[in-house]
C-alpha cells in the first residue's frame, strides 16, 4: 500500500507543476507536507476504499500554530482530491477544518521604499521598484521574460498559468531602460551566468536593501503596499483584483482590508441619498 501511494504522491506532484502551474517553492511545501504526514496517518484497505485516518496526525502537529495546521492538512486534502481524481476512491478520517483568524501582511509606507530605493543600486531598484509598481508575486518576478516586457505593459503569468497585463508607469519604464542598456539579460529580466534568478536570491536582495535602512521586509510586503496603495488611491476593487491576479474579488478585500473612514468616504460618494437633506 505505501509502495502504491509515494507513486501517487509523486504523481501528484507533477500535476500540480505541468498542470496546476505551481512554483518550484508551493511544491516543495507540499511534498514536505506530505511526507511528513504520510508517515504518520494510518492508511488502511477497506472493502472498497482506502482509509486515510488523520488523527494521528492531527495529534503530531497539534501545538502548532492554527495556520500552519491549516496548510498541513489542506495539502493531505489536495492529494486526497487527486487520487479521487484517479479513480481511487479515498475516504478521510478526522478531517474537521482548523479555524484560522485572517491576517494581513503590514504594507511598507511609502517613505520607506522610497528611503531604500536611495540606498540601492541600479538592480535593486528595478527589483523592488517592479514590485511595488506592478504587485507581482516574488515567483512572478522570478520567471518574468524579456519577450514578455513592452514599452508600455508587462504580461504575467500568475498562479495556474493564468495571463494578465499590468502597465508600465514612466518611473518604472526609465529604469528599466537603463538595465536593459547596463545588464542585457538573454531571456530572463533578471539573470546570473545565463540563468534566471531564483526567488530566494530575489528575497535575499530584498532583504539586504531594507536592512540598509534598518526594516525587515518581504516581497509580499510590498505586493501588499501595492494593492493598499492602489486602493486608498480610489482604484476599483475589481480593477486591483485583476492586477493583483486574483480569482475572486473576496480575495482582495481580505488581502487589501480597507480602512474603515475609505469605506465611509467611498460609500457617500455612492449613494444616491448620500447628502440629501430630511
Amino acid at each position: 500500500m505505501k509502495k502504491l501511494i509515494d507513486e501517487y504522491k509523486l504523481k501528484f506532484l507533477d500535476h500540480l507543476k505541468t498542470y496546476k502551474g505551481y512554483s518550484d517553492l508551493t511544491i516543495k511545501t507540499y511534498k514536505e507536507a506530505l511526507d511528513e504526514a504520510l508517515d504518520i496517518i494510518e492508511i488502511v484497505k477497506e472493502d472498497d476504499h482506502i482509509l486515510f485516518n488523520l488523527m494521528p496526525y492531527r495529534i503530531h502537529i497539534s501545538e502548532l500554530q492554527s495556520k500552519t495546521i491549516s496548510k498541513k492538512l489542506s495539502a493531505v486534502r489536495s492529494f486526497g482530491e487527486y487520487l479521487k481524481e484517479m479513480q481511487i476512491k479515498v475516504i478521510l478520517k478526522a478531517d474537521e477544518s482548523v479555524k484560522v483568524a485572517k491576517t494581513l501582511p503590514k504594507p511598507i509606507a511609502h517613505k520607506h521604499i522610497v528611503e531604500a530605493l536611495q540606498h540601492a543600486d541600479l538592480q535593486e531598484r528595478l527589483i523592488i521598484t517592479v514590485l511595488y509598481t506592478m504587485g507581482l508575486r516574488i515567483s512572478e518576478l522570478s520567471n518574468l521574460q524579456l519577450n514578455d516586457i513592452s514599452p508600455q505593459w508587462v504580461r504575467v503569468i500568475g498562479k495556474g498559468n493564468k495571463q494578465r497585463d499590468i502597465p508600465v508607469i514612466e518611473s518604472t519604464k526609465k529604469i528599466l531602460e537603463e538595465y536593459l542598456r547596463d545588464f542585457s539579460p538573454k531571456k530572463f529580466l533578471f539573470e546570473k551566468n545565463g540563468e534566471k534568478l531564483s526567488e530566494n536570491s530575489l528575497r535575499y536582495i530584498i532583504n539586504k536593501v531594507f536592512a540598509r535602512i534598518s526594516l525587515k521586509v518581504t516581497p509580499h510586503q510590498l505586493r501588499h503596499s501595492y494593492a493598499t496603495s492602489l486602493l486608498n488611491g480610489g482604484a476599483p476593487i475589481v480593477d486591483v483584483s485583476e492586477l493583483l491576479g486574483h480569482s475572486s474579488m473576496a480575495t482582495t478585500q481580505i488581502y487589501t482590508k480597507l480602512g474603515s473612514a475609505l469605506k465611509k468616504q467611498n460609500y457617500d460618494k455612492a449613494h444616491p441619498l448620500c447628502g440629501v437633506s430630511s
